[in-house]
Parts: structure tokens; C-alpha cells; sequence
């Protein structure tokens, strides 16, 4: 019995080394996949910690560059219309919006006071007038009796005297209704140059105050045919302002549309509050598509210069050691450079020192991106490539 049971406990011998065995080498391999797949996630993880970024060259245009800058546009002239009698509103025939011309009436004041002074200065020139009348009459007649010697020389001279005096009221008369007189042009209200009314701030039966210069005008009138156009230019920028120079300006309610500046002056100072030049352009506007008090747009051209290069703007960083941008050298390592910004055109910048033509610049840096740093640079269009 014992030589029957020898064989079986061979196999089973043999089985269980056999699955020993296995069992050893699946473990061997798990242990063995369990490290490739750390190594993996290892060396994954160690290539996504390096930041990948993009480059451009620093560029210099031959054909300059354009500088976009906030400006205003007025009207070629405007008027705040006033009162210069007080009175009643009697009737008007100008609304906003109308076309008017140069002389053209507007209202009429009702002003029954000045009608009354201009009656009272009247008859006081006509008294007066009547004074000069008898005392120069007078005056002849007491020189004649003068010569019969039936009359002092100083009697003579008195009567003389008053004559003169009689005559100078009536011209200080006259010039009193002459005032009054012209006075009474204003109760009609005309405009003052051709253009459209903008403002009507009165109605018929409104008391008016004469003079009342902080008052609210009457009316107020802008010429639009053409509009002075504004521009602040910062102090770097001012050489760019010269004779004959030309803009380009649009505006928010016409997008896609331009029109054409020619500069008139230029203030010839800088504003110390704001640091920049105030430039007058003019622009045609006969179909009154622009507005004056419009916010626009300028865009000026910039000639191109020898000494400077340009690079996007977002490729600044700002940071405590000043102005600065990222270069990348051959080996994929990184470098700061400081740089100076010889002219800020908006998107991009012209930089006259630290960068030659030759450098790779990061577009976009990193905030965290430091001094010798490695980094990946990105294949155009690949899985990397920044997206707009």
C-alpha cells in the first residue's frame, strides 16, 4: 500500500513546485510592471513639470510702425446763446437739430421795460436838444449886446459857457439812446454763424434775465461741417508730430469705417499732469456722420527706426528687478534680460537696448519662470501650441 502511494505524492510534489514556481515568476512580472510604470510616471511627470513655451524673433520694420491713441472730436465752433434784454419769451422757430444760418432768427424777446426807457430817453434827448437850442441862442445874443458894450465880458462868457455845457448833454443824451437803441436789436435772437441747433433750453412765456452768464443759455449752436479732432500724445511720442502729418480716426458707432485728420497745431508744451502733448486735427465732415464730444480713435504712423526692435508686448515681465524679458538659448535654457522701451505702439513694443536681432524671446512667459531654467519649446501647431 505504502509502494501505491509513493508515485502520487511525487506529483504531488512535482504540482505544488510547479505552481510555486508560477507563482514566483507572476509576481516577478508584476513587481517588474509595477516598476516600469512607476519609472513611466516618473519620467511623465518630470517632462510636464517643464514648462513649454513659445518664441518669437525681435523684428525691425523697415516701413515703421502705427500708434493708436484715445482722442476727441469738437465741433469746429459752438456757441452757448443768451440774453442781453430781460423779458418775456415771445415766440421761437429753432428746435434741436435744425440747420440754421449766419443771421438767422431764432426767438424773440417780448421787453416792454427797455421799450419804456428807450420812450424816456428819447423825450430826454429832445429836452436836452431844446436846452442846446436856447442856450446857443442865448449865447449869440449876449456876444451882440457885447459889442454895445450893454453887457459884461463876464456875463458873455457865462451864457457861452452854458451853451457848451448845453451841447455836451445832448451828446451824453444822444449816446444814451443810441446804447438803448441797440439794445433793443437783442429782443430778437439770431445765430451767430451757420450750423445746428444742439440745445433749445427755453419756451414761449419763460421769463428772461438778462446777462444771467451762470444761467442756462437760451440756445446752444454747433458748426459741424467740420470737427477739430483732439489728440493727447505722451512726451515719448511727440517727435512723431510734423507738418502736414495725416491720421486715420474711427469711431464706436460707425465700426469698420475711417476717416481722414490733417493736423492743425500742436500746443507746443506738455501738460506736466498728464505728460503729453495736446495735437489739433481737423476733419471734414459734410454728411455729419462724425459728432462733436464723439470719443475716437487716432491712428498715427510712426517711422521706422534704425536702433530700435519690436517685440509683442506680451512678452514683458514686470517684476521687482525692473523690465524684463525671457530669452532662450541654444541649450533650452532660460535668461532674463533687462530691457528699455524706446516706444509702446499698444500690441507691440520697440526695444532699443538688451535684446539683439538674433534672440529667441518667450511670448507669454510664465509668472514662475526663473534665471537658467530648462524648458520645452513648442512645436507650431502641435499639441503644445499656445491656442488663440
Amino acid at each position: 500500500m505504502s509502494s501505491e502511494n509513493t508515485p502520487s505524492r511525487k506529483r504531488l510534489m512535482l504540482t505544488g513546485v510547479g505552481g510555486l514556481t508560477l507563482a514566483a515568476l507572476l509576481v516577478t512580472n508584476g513587481l517588474a510592471a509595477r516598476t516600469r510604470h512607476d519609472h513611466d510616471v516618473a519620467a511623465w511627470t518630470e517632462s510636464q513639470s517643464m514648462p513649454v513655451v513659445t518664441v518669437v524673433s525681435p523684428s525691425r520694420k523697415a516701413q515703421g510702425d502705427i500708434l493708436q491713441l484715445p482722442a476727441r472730436l469738437e465741433a469746429w465752433s459752438k456757441a452757448s446763446i443768451n440774453a442781453r434784454v430781460s423779458g418775456y419769451l415771445k415766440d421761437w422757430s429753432a428746435d434741436i437739430g435744425t440747420p440754421v444760418q449766419a443771421g438767422q432768427v431764432l426767438a424773440h424777446i417780448d421787453s416792454p421795460e427797455l421799450d419804456q426807457q428807450l420812450a424816456q430817453t428819447r423825450a430826454h434827448l429832445a429836452q436836452q436838444q431844446a436846452n442846446a437850442r436856447i442856450a446857443q441862442t442865448t449865447a449869440e445874443r449876449w456876444q451882440h449886446l457885447l459889442a454895445t458894450h450893454s453887457v459884461s465880458q463876464q456875463e458873455v462868457d457865462e451864457k457861452v459857457a452854458a451853451a457848451t455845457a448845453a451841447k455836451a448833454d445832448v451828446q451824453a443824451a444822444e449816446a444814451d439812446y443810441r446804447r438803448l437803441n441797440d439794445l433793443t436789436a437783442y429782443k430778437t435772437i439770431r445765430a451767430p454763424f451757420t450750423g445746428t441747433i444742439t440745445a433749445r433750453n427755453t419756451d414761449i412765456g419763460q421769463l428772461i434775465k438778462a446777462d444771467d452768464g451762470g444761467g442756462t443759455p437760451l440756445f446752444s449752436m454747433a458748426d459741424t461741417h467740420r470737427l477739430r479732432l483732439y489728440v493727447p500724445i505722451p512726451q515719448n511720442y511727440a517727435s512723431v508730430i510734423h507738418p502736414g502729418l495725416s491720421v486715420q480716426l474711427s469711431v464706436p458707432e460707425h465700426p469698420g469705417q475711417t476717416y481722414k485728420a490733417t493736423l492743425l497745431g500742436d500746443s507746443t508744451a506738455v501738460d506736466p499732469r498728464s505728460g503729453t502733448l495736446l495735437a489739433q486735427f481737423v476733419a471734414d465732415n459734410p454728411d455729419g456722420a462724425l459728432l462733436p464730444g464723439d470719443y475716437a480713435d487716432a491712428t498715427l504712423p510712426v517711422a521706422a527706426s534704425s536702433q530700435g526692435l519690436s517685440i509683442p508686448a506680451s512678452a514683458l515681465i514686470f517684476r521687482a528687478e525692473g523690465t524684463q524679458v525671457a530669452t532662450l538659448d541654444s541649450s533650452g535654457h532660460v535668461h532674463l534680460r533687462n530691457i528699455h522701451i524706446a516706444m509702446d505702439l499698444g500690441d507691440r513694443l520697440v526695444i532699443d537696448q538688451g535684446l539683439q536681432a538674433g534672440d529667441k524671446v518667450i511670448d507669454n512667459p510664465p509668472d514662475a519662470l526663473r534665471e537658467n531654467d530648462a524648458v520645452q519649446l513648442a512645436d507650431v501647431g502641435g499639441a503644445h501650441a499656445p491656442k488663440a
